[in-house]
């Protein structure tokens, strides 16, 4: 996914996202690559614009 996509807002739900961070391991003790670290990060950051997105905040 392109980091233009994210920053535009979420396209693919929670369940979607957690999904993806948890295909980036293929073993528990395996590090993360670089590239995959990144792509870690990202994730990470979709996900969160993806749980708040039915947030508001209080006056």
């Amino acid at each position: 996914m392109s980091p233009d996509l994210a920053s535009h807002g979420s396209t693919r739900s929670a369940a979607e996202l957690n999904a993806a961070i948890r295909a980036l391991w293929s073993h528990p003790a395996v590090p993360l690559s670089a590239e995959q670290r990144a792509e870690y990060r990202r994730l990470l950051a979709e996900l969160q614009q993806a749980e708040r997105g039915g947030v508001t905040t209080a006056a």
